[in-house]
């Protein structure tokens, strides 16, 4: 029997990646559908995507698939010709990443979870068949100018510093689940107004019109293929954008930018920057944004404190991070919009999520 997971360490892994001469495609894309048995469709996945040569980031749950990969040009065809060739996924829309460098992933893992995404609903009534009416990239442009029109956001809060839609509203909390009822609090008095929701792929925004339309709004709209399609479609058709900034991304790139505009300040010295990094110090992994001076000024760490734990020796850090205290992130990014400096003791803290 075929392996079924990977058994080969990862820093060897990137390493190969980095060597290969082959261009690779960023390709992301989701599916609601019912699956029987998701251990074997995801043993059936890994083994064919193996095969191509495919890494990525795969979700398999009874309520369907939400997947990030990288594929080999080579093998593209051979890919989607696969993926069509399931029933429920024929013709599923795949976006293609905007601003790819064929880097973002390394390693192929498909996992199961409860569900594709974590959204904390526990009525047994919710179902995904009523959901809210596709807009494409013009139909947005044209609804967001109407003065009847609500825009909501439904990304963490470290995506929408750095990229968003003019006007949008940012639901403050870092995890889906908190979102999906404060989004309902938030709109009370707007039943009858257009809601569009609107996140990175689509999967997110999908759900959450559904959740809307739930809860008694009647106009409830979402965008189709999420930013990443959008920023295809309104290249393709020349018109302008009404997302300003960089558009974050749950791999290796850690964004892509769409418009030149720079919206977000570097957490260490405030200056103008949306280049999201995670510390280097290994007790630490902190997703902050920090500008090329601070990267070096603080050799790619979040703090002084962190700075510091890096250039002791390897065993005096493994001594330190076994004793690290997980809840000292004092600062959540989310419940503030000011950006103090980043201090030995102030951390900001990451959010949930990958996203097709």
């Amino acid at each position: 029997m075929a392996v079924l997971h990977n058994r080969i360490n990862g820093e060897e892994l990137k390493q190969r990646l980095m060597q290969e001469t082959e261009a690779r495609t960023t390709i992301s894309f989701y599916k609601y559908f019912l699956i029987q048995n998701p251990q074997e469709f995801r043993d059936y996945l890994y083994k064919y995507l193996r095969e191509l040569n495919v890494f990525g980031r795969i979700y398999i749950a009874r309520e369907g698939i939400n997947a990030q990969v990288s594929v080999p040009q080579s093998n593209y065809d051979l890919f989607k010709d696969f993926l069509y060739s399931i029933t429920e996924l024929n013709n599923v829309r795949l976006n293609i990443a905007v601003d790819d460098d064929g880097k973002s992933f390394w390693v192929l893992s498909v996992k199961i979870r409860d569900k594709i995404v974590a959204d904390g609903i526990k009525n047994a009534n919710f179902s995904m068949n009523k959901k809210g009416k596709y807009v494409d990239a013009m139909k947005m442009n044209e609804l967001i100018e109407d003065e009847n029109t609500i825009l909501i956001d439904m990304r963490n809060h470290y995506e929408y510093e750095v990229g968003h839609f003019e006007n949008a509203v940012e639901i403050p909390s870092d995890t889906f689940r908190e979102q999906l009822p404060m989004a309902v609090d938030m709109m009370k008095g707007n039943e009858e107004k257009n809601i569009i929701m609107y996140c990175t792929g689509g999967i997110r925004c999908e759900k959450a019109s559904v959740y809307m339309l739930h809860n008694g709004f009647k106009n409830v709209f979402h965008l189709e293929g999420g930013i990443i399609n959008y920023a295809k479609e309104i290249k393709a058709q020349h018109v302008p954008s009404k997302f300003i900034g960089k558009n974050f991304v749950f791999d290796n790139r850690l964004g892509e930018r769409i418009t030149g505009e720079i919206i977000s300040n570097c957490h260490q010295c405030e200056k103008p920057c949306d280049m999201h990094t995670n510390c280097v110090n290994d007790g630490c992994h902190l997703l902050f944004i920090q500008c090329e001076d601070c990267k070096q000024k603080f050799d790619n760490c979040c703090s002084i404190e962190c700075k510091e734990t890096i250039h002791l020796p390897l065993e005096r850090q493994k001594q330190i991070r076994s004793g690290i205290d997980k809840g000292r992130n004092v600062f959540n990014k989310s419940k503030s919009r000011l950006r103090p400096r980043l201090t030995s003791s102030q951390h900001f803290s990451k959010g949930e999520g990958q996203e097709s």
